[in-house]
């Protein structure tokens, strides 16, 4: 294995003969191929727009990597626009290749893109937006909501949406897909348990304490977010001085904010025995400036009187102005921010075995369900559309129109239906949604819980998930999950095609199970459907442990259903 620089890399393609110049030149790619010190001349071919392994380069987001190393193909099919700035290693053995690692689906290689996720997308809207700005560098195309979609969606096409800016579907029309046909669908959430800014943040200055008026996010603010670093992030809305309104992301990569525990020495309990209104009130500061502050002005009230700056706390309102560039307090219409947990996701262990992270419940499972609709195969005779949907609100009921029971899901299939079946002359109507859904199969992705060895006793035998192992089938007798024997047949068949290792769980009849999206989702549709997640421990926790591995098997997994499930079907037809 050989180490070289970009600028030797470059010299060595320049040195190729003529004859592989010229076709390099005539070849109608996006950029030219190039051959490095391994390349055989007589398998250089012309590629389509994105190869494979340019596909696995952005998928494994190896530009991002400390170290890439590339077999003689990949290095060839990736343009330099990709590698130039990077060091690259090149070897003349696949199984030492990081983009073939991808392609290939090895779980190691998706530990570190998911880690950096979870660092760089703290609250659901830098989550939704890293799923745009990664599908569009696949050549993924957005579709507005209030737009027309006639003549936009075409077989063998790529496509997204969004919806309030913390939602996203995304969907691939195979090339072979005929109306009628059934979609290979995948639903997860996005959210995370969290601490909201309430609508008046401001409170009184307590004790020479500046305090931040929160309020819980489902189960946040439980006793695992005492005396953790808090910053804060999330969307700011925007009105400029020509009256436009828009949506910013903002987050603060300092920690800002804490809920202190009171000394043992007061003999007062601190787990879970504390009112969450008056006693689990964040400190952002003290009042009156001090020494290194970013804000030397007094703490008096931004705005006029009912504006929306006037009920924040002044030094905030002016901290998150200054992020976003903003001189005119007053063009801060209103904003979702909320706390997040600043500790950086990291791998541990003994042998690096496991992830410790915040936010992992569900992150897990719907960047896992992205990465595998981001490497699935396209081929000639795929006639199904594979969607991945990642909703909002899950852990509050899916209530809202960005949740699992709003319309979201059901507008875009019926739509793309539509859409396609203006394209094959066929009339649009229940029939082809009918039998559409009836030809659908869901897969529930959420997180379960891996087994504790601490708690042993809380787990049925045989029914206790482990980390690094696999995806784990869920089920709950009382309809908390959507999986049935049959769901559970094709899923494990799934596993069997692909080398995917299935496990299974089911909570104790005295424990209480949790509930996803698949009930919801199946009934609503009509689709078959089962629920499985890959495992993790310490749910609802502020901060959680799942496998290094768990990731890529869950992009594994996820992957294998899209691009098998129209095969499985088959056989039980």
């Amino acid at each position: 294995m050989a180490r070289h620089t970009p600028e030797f890399l470059h010299q060595r393609s320049s040195n190729m003969s003529l004859r592989m110049a010229a076709a390099a030149t005539s070849a109608p790619t996006s950029a030219s191929p190039r051959l490095s010190s391994f390349a055989n001349p007589a398998e250089f071919e012309t590629k389509p727009s994105m190869s494979a392994a340019e596909k696995a380069f952005i998928v494994g987001e190896l530009r991002n990597q400390r170290s890439v190393t590339l077999c003689d193909s990949c290095y060839r099919d990736i343009p330099e626009t990709h590698t130039n700035s990077l060091a690259l290693q090149l070897t003349d053995n696949r199984s030492a290749c990081s983009a073939c690692a991808v392609m290939d689906s090895k779980p190691e290689a998706f530990t570190e893109p998911f880690c950096a996720f979870l660092r760089d997308s703290p609250t659901i809207f830098h989550a939704v937006d890293y799923f745009k700005t990664k599908m569009k560098s696949l050549g993924y195309k957005e579709l507005p909501a209030r737009e027309d979609w006639t003549g936009k969606i075409a077989a063998g096409g790529k496509y997204f949406v969004t919806r309030n800016g913390s939602s996203t579907i995304a969907f691939t029309v195979g090339k072979a897909y005929k109306p009628g046909n059934g979609v290979a669908i995948i639903a997860g959430h996005i959210d995370a348990l969290t601490a909201k800014v309430k609508p008046v943040s401001k409170k009184p200055t307590t004790a020479g304490y500046i305090q931040l008026g929160v309020a819980q996010y489902a189960g946040a603010l439980n006793e695992t977010w005492w005396d953790r670093d808090l910053s804060i992030g999330g969307r700011v809305i925007v009105r400029d001085d020509s009256g436009k309104t828009s949506s910013r992301l903002v987050k603060l990569d300092w920690p800002i904010a804490r809920i202190p525990t009171l000394a043992p020495h007061f003999g007062v309990g601190m787990m879970g025995q504390n009112n969450k209104e008056t006693q689990a009130v964040p400190i952002i500061g003290l009042d009156g400036p001090s020494s290194g502050s970013v804000d030397p002005e007094p703490a008096e009230p931004l705005g006029a009187t009912a504006s929306f700056v006037s009920t924040q706390p002044p030094k905030l309102v002016r901290l998150i102005s200054k992020e976003l560039g903003i001189q005119d307090h007053s063009q801060i219409v209103n904003w979702e921010l909320e706390l997040f947990d600043l500790q950086p996701a990291t791998v541990g262990g003994i042998d690096k075995e496991f992830i410790f992270a915040g936010r992992i419940d569900d992150k897990l499972c719907s960047w896992a369900a992205f990465q595998g609709l981001m490497a699935s195969d396209q081929k000639e005779d795929d006639g199904t559309i594979k969607l991945v949907a990642l909703f909002d609100d899950e852990e509050i009921g899916s209530l809202l129109r960005q949740g699992a029971k709003g319309n979201f899901l059901s507008s875009v299939i019926e739509r793309t239906v539509e859409s396609l079946c203006g394209k094959e002359d066929k009339a649009f109507g229940p029939g082809v949604i009918g039998q559409t859904y009836a030809s659908s199969f869901l897969v529930s992705a959420d997180v379960t819980h891996a087994v504790n060895p601490n708690f042993l006793s809380r787990y049925l035998p045989d029914h206790a998930p482990r980390l690094n192992v696999g995806i784990c089938i869920c089920a709950d007798s009382n309809g908390h999950m959507t999986t049935d024997s049959v769901s559970t047949a094709i899923l494990t068949r799934v596993c069997e095609l692909s080398g995917c290792t299935p496990q299974v769980f089911q909570i104790r009849n005295d424990s209480r199970s949790g509930g996803t999206v698949g009930p919801t989702i199946s009934s609503a549709l009509g689709v078959r459907a089962a629920d499985a997640g890959m495992p993790q421990l310490s749910m609802h926790s502020i901060r959680a442990t799942c496998g290094s591995l768990d990731p890529g098997l869950g992009a594994k997994f996820f992957k294998a259903f899209l691009d098998k499930w129209e095969q499985v079907d088959a056989e039980w037809q």
